[in-house]
């Protein structure tokens, strides 16, 4: 089975596209069209594979947006540290 295709345009500066141009050429691609798409997927997959890693189950961010929305309160340690840092920083 086909998947469909679809049809991305964009608009740049004469100066950027040479410069990706030139750039395709120097990695070896055959047009520029497939420089854009391979360097694009290739961000794409890194940005979604650190998410995943960072938040890897349903689980994982349900904890870490409760911990967000909701965080703990100040224990003693930094309740003094943010006393010593008052102190300090109003002497200044």
């Amino acid at each position: 089975m086909k998947s469909a295709m679809s049809r991305f345009d964009t608009r740049l500066p004469e100066s950027q596209k040479e410069f990706f141009e030139y750039a395709a050429n120097l990695g070896g691609y055959r047009t520029l069209t497939e420089f854009v798409i391979v360097t694009v997927q290739s961000k794409a997959d890194e940005i979604v594979e650190k998410h995943r890693t960072f938040l890897a189950t349903k689980n994982d961010e349900d904890v870490f947006f409760y911990a967000i929305i909701n965080p703990p309160a100040p224990n003693k340690q930094l309740q003094a540290a943010m006393k010593k840092y008052k102190k300090q920083t109003d002497k200044k």
